[in-house]
């Protein structure tokens, strides 16, 4: 009888130990992945919340490194090489650490993204970039920790690093110009129609030579003569306009009409009415 409850007793005790109540963490984690132009940004992250507490002046001491989160390092990983503060970032991964102040922060970028938290001993050679930037008042409390990719354009994103009511902003630049430029010089040397119409709408939208990307489009029309494409016409239409050349802009605005008519585009149909209200051809 004694062996019987025995091992009983030791059968409950392995339960016991083997058993695990899972719970939500405190501080939960988040991944983002973010394009920028051609660069594909991941940052991932543990979020704490302020849960009544002070945080910058209190919790998080100024002019002291902070993990920029909780747990693990907060890391940005690059596909490509980015530009920070006018200076070159190799493509990587990299630990995100602050120096909180109480008008400016130092936003660092370091080369050891494997700490808990930060480095047992701070490597001055690690840090990769570092910039100061003025912080903005919120005008209300963010409970959660919160970093986000704002002010998005073809070639840079401000990383927006908010807690409690302070705002911070890191500028990340991409190389999309350089990447996109070199992909069209590649291409060029036998394109086809919609390797012209891309690189003739990358010029359009990135404000570069508009006269180039008129020879680009008029091309890319050319060589669908057979077949006639109404958002390659839209957009020959968009460019000979750009180029203050109304009158065959109206012409080419009015043949994409007729084809999303056709094909029954309403979105296509209703952007080409409204351009040529806009140039007096209807």
């Amino acid at each position: 009888m004694k062996k019987i409850i025995l091992s009983l007793f030791l059968l409950a005790l392995a339960y016991t130990t083997n058993a695990q109540i899972e719970t939500p963490a405190p501080s939960p984690s988040q991944k983002i992945e973010q394009k920028v132009g051609l660069t594909d940004i991941t940052l991932e992250y543990s979020r704490p919340s302020m849960k009544g507490r002070k945080i910058f002046g209190g919790l998080e001491d100024f002019g002291k490194v902070w993990r920029t989160g909780a747990n693990a390092n907060t890391k940005l990983t690059f596909s490509t090489d980015v530009m920070i503060d006018g200076k070159t970032l190799k493509a990587g991964t990299y630990a995100l650490y602050t120096i909180p102040g109480e008008k400016t922060w130092d936003i660092i970028l370091y080369s050891d993204a494997t700490n808990w938290g930060t480095p047992a001993k701070w490597d001055e050679s690690k840090v990769a970039a570092k910039v100061n930037a003025a912080t903005l008042d919120v005008p209300m409390d963010i409970e959660t920790f919160t970093i986000s990719f704002d002010d998005l354009t073809n070639s840079s994103a401000v990383l927006g690093i908010m807690w409690e009511n302070t705002y911070v902003g890191l500028k990340i630049e991409t190389p999309t110009d350089k990447m996109v430029s070199k992909s069209i010089d590649k291409i060029m040397n036998g394109p086809t129609a919609n390797d012209m119409y891309g690189a003739a709408v990358y010029y359009l939208q990135a404000g570069k030579d508009i006269n180039q990307a008129q020879m680009w489009i008029d091309k890319a029309v050319e060589m669908t003569a057979d077949a006639p494409k109404f958002w390659f016409l839209r957009q020959q239409s968009l460019i000979h306009a750009k180029a203050g050349k109304t009158a065959s802009a109206i012409a080419a605005a009015k043949m994409s009409l007729k084809y999303a008519e056709k094909a029954n585009n309403a979105g296509y149909v209703k952007m080409n009415k409204t351009s040529l209200k806009e140039w007096g051809a209807m």
